[in-house]
């Protein structure tokens, strides 16, 4: 017997024995081997009929909602852990400040110092491209370019380095630049309010304002600087400190945590740069 003809006798018996399988049905004469087959048979068509009609679950919009509320929550404590609750409110004062046409002209003399390593603030004291920032801005950079927020980029050269007061001068190429007026033989008394304008942490042109505290002798400094009571954050080095007539005072320069006064700006006053360049 051949391939073709096992075949056909196999389909053969399949069919003889649905039929038994159906006259005994009918019959009534079933033997208990038989009768669990053909249960177990019609449960499993059962369910496959079932799983046939009954649509997939969808999955719940509250569930939705919560994951995405979720997800926003998780993204706001990320931020909050960027920025504390003060840095926070410094971006409503400047916004606050910024509203101010004369403040609004001082920002426009405001570069970012951008190196190889990071970003600082300077400002410009020249229409010809003359910039002031601190010399640890651009230590041991070989690349060092300014952006004027109207005027753009600018390629910068070191002009003059003051190292020992953290001061260095910078120059571009351009002509008709804006900038901040100087003042020199400024008279800084305690609690006089200041203004100052700079890049601290992500952002730019950021202006706050503050208080002068008092003179304080830093160690390995030969001149005194000044603690001031305002919002000092990484990336103001080289901020431009404003009396109250927007000429400039003096050069945020860093932050201290003091005995008294707690975590507190220091600048260094415009004074000692008259000194080297006189």
């Amino acid at each position: 017997m051949n391939d073709e003809d096992k075949t056909l006798n196999t389909n053969d018996d399949e069919e003889i024995k649905e039929e038994i399988d159906l006259d005994l049905i009918e019959d009534g004469d079933l033997t208990e081997e038989q009768m669990n087959e053909i249960a177990l048979q019609a449960k499993h068509e059962a369910r496959i009929q079932k799983e046939k009609t009954v649509p997939p679950k969808r999955v719940p919009k509250w569930f939705i909602w919560l994951i995405s509320i979720m997800l926003v929550l998780s993204t706001v404590a990320g931020l909050f852990q960027v920025f504390s609750i003060p840095a926070i409110d410094f971006l409503l004062t400047s916004a606050k400040l910024s509203q101010d046409e004369e403040i609004m002209v001082y920002k426009e003399s405001v570069v970012v110092v951008v190196t190889e390593n990071g970003k600082g603030t300077g400002f410009s004291i020249s229409d010809d491209g003359v910039i002031i920032t601190n010399y640890h801005v651009i230590e041991d950079n070989q690349s060092i370019y300014v952006v004027y927020p109207e005027d753009g980029r600018y390629e910068a050269t070191i002009l003059e380095s003051y190292e020992d007061i953290d001061l260095v001068v910078l120059k571009v190429e351009g002509e008709n630049l804006p900038s901040l007026k100087l003042r020199p033989d400024a008279t800084i008394k305690k609690d006089d309010p200041i203004t100052f304008i700079g890049n601290p942490l992500s952002f730019k042109g950021i202006v706050n304002e503050g208080m002068i505290l008092a003179p304080l002798k830093l160690k390995d400094w030969k001149h005194e600087v000044m603690m001031i009571q305002a919002p000092v954050y990484r990336g103001n080095s080289g901020s431009p400190v404003l009396d109250e007539d927007g000429e400039v005072i003096g050069v945020v320069f860093a932050t201290l945590n003091h005995d008294e006064f707690g975590k507190v700006g220091l600048f260094i006053p415009i004074d000692l740069y008259f000194e080297r360049v006189d």
